[in-house]
């Protein structure tokens, strides 16, 4: 075993000693959206690692100028991981919709040829109700379609984080949440299940869901951004404790 392959495995023990796993993954078939992308850091060549969104993915105003989860990412990434030639770019904008990026999408994916591409959306859908559901379901998967269209890149959708009951107007998203699920199945992308990882956290009774949150309503604060980090770095397999991202504390 070489000193790469024996750090990896020490990393992932010390991982299961010291902390239940809260990424979730499902079991992928070769050449998967999932399997493409741990290739990807594997990768010689650079990688442009595209995150889209609304205000979670944004970041904006709710970290009070901590870093959202992107950043947390680039720095895992072009740093800890060595790959200082990647570039990882942050399309994200407050208050947007699958629609919105559907309309936008010359502009806020496809011009910049990405290597990689992670949506995470629904919070802001979600206000549509019951009745909004499979609008959303079908705006989703032209998304996606028109995505592959036009790029390789392999795909990674996110559920948004867990809400608190102030926020009435977003009171279905947890079945806007099983949709996601339901669509990165059935077209076979990458699933990082944040919603679900928060609800395993939370479950750990070590603190509630508002000291996640900037607002008590919808919006991580820092440490909720730290935690959606953590759990995209567990899901695609390159979290490790001993690194200093990884050791960042969720109080």
């Amino acid at each position: 075993m070489n000193r790469f392959k024996r750090r990896q495995f020490l990393a992932a023990t010390v991982a299961a000693l010291v902390a239940p796993p809260i990424a979730t993954r499902s079991e992928d078939s070769p050449g998967s959206d999932m399997d493409r992308i741990e290739n990807l850091f594997k990768k010689e060549d650079p990688v442009l690692w595209l995150f889209t969104g609304d205000s979670i993915t944004h970041g904006a105003l709710h970290t009070h100028g901590w870093r959202s989860y992107p950043e947390h990412f680039a720095e895992r990434v072009r740093w800890e991981l060595g790959r200082v030639r990647d570039v990882v770019v942050n399309t994200g904008i407050s208050g947007d919709t699958v629609p919105g990026v559907l309309g936008d999408l010359d502009h806020r994916v496809l011009r910049f040829d990405p290597t990689f591409i992670s949506i995470m959306m629904g919070m802001n859908d979600a206000t549509k109700g019951p009745e909004g559901r499979e609008g959303f379901r079908a705006s989703y998967r032209e998304l996606i379609g028109r995505i592959r269209d036009k790029t390789e890149a392999p795909i990674l959708l996110q559920t948004p984080n867990p809400i608190t009951p102030a926020a009435t107007r977003r009171q279905d998203l947890p079945a806007y949440a099983e949709i996601i699920r339901e669509v990165a199945q059935e077209l076979q992308t990458a699933l990082a299940d944040q919603d679900k990882m928060w609800q395993e956290y939370l479950s750990t009774g070590k603190r509630d869901l508002n000291y996640l949150l900037n607002d008590g309503t919808i919006h991580p604060n820092s440490y909720g951004h730290i935690l959606f980090a953590h759990n995209l770095f567990k899901a695609l397999d390159i979290y490790d404790p001993q690194s200093r991202t990884c050791r960042l504390y969720v109080p």
